[in-house]
């Protein structure tokens, strides 16, 4: 699977990972998430770097950043197999990744995200976009779906975030958003970074 997924980020540097976790292992993680909700430690998810403003009609997700020293054994366990990604891709790919930021991410019923890039203009570090989809039995009319250009030149591509799914890309290259949801939509969601 490693060698399969790091070729398609060499080209067309993009992947879509169905069954990246099990039903099992996306539960697991799914339960952690909503325990860490329950608990309200989530936040108003921001826009831009530094200090990020709260501008609920571009987002309007709730997110929680990702502590790996607090990390419960189902999000260790999914550390684990993002950080053997990792060393894939820099072997494959020499991309120098060093590390990777993690937030929960909630999106309540209605809420979506517009069309944007997952790199700042002044900060470079970003620099794959990893997406793993905690959702149970969801459909394409429950709505939330990843609309992605694979290239401007073309027609969107939209993305169901079917819990166990991974989708990865190149985060300067490949425009994206996230079309509003009739349910609650679950995702651990983050970025491999350079130095």
């Amino acid at each position: 699977m490693l060698d399969a997924f790091v070729a398609d980020l060499a080209e067309p540097g993009w992947c879509v990972v169905p069954d990246f976790l099990s039903d099992a292992e996306t539960g697991t993680l799914r339960a952690e998430c909503r325990q860490a909700l329950s608990a309200d430690g989530f936040r108003p998810a921001g826009v831009g770097s530094g200090q990020a403003r709260i501008r609920s009609e571009i987002r309007g997700d709730h997110v929680l950043w990702i502590d790996e020293s607090q990390a419960g054994p189902a999000l260790k366990a999914v550390l684990e197999k993002l950080e053997a990604l990792r060393l894939a891709v820099n072997q494959g790919l020499f991309l120098g990744l060093f590390d990777v930021e993690l937030h929960f991410a909630v999106y309540p019923p209605g809420a979506g995200y517009q069309r944007h890039l997952d790199r700042f203009r002044d900060d470079d570090r970003r620099s794959l976009t990893v997406i793993l989809y905690l959702n149970e039995d969801w459909q394409r009319d429950d709505g939330g779906l990843l609309r992605f250009w694979p290239a401007e030149s073309v027609a969107p591509l939209d993305i169901v975030p079917t819990g166990g799914t991974l989708v990865t890309f190149l985060s300067d290259r490949f425009w994206h958003e996230v079309l509003p949801a009739r349910r609650e939509r679950l995702s651990l969601t983050g970025w491999f970074r350079r130095r």
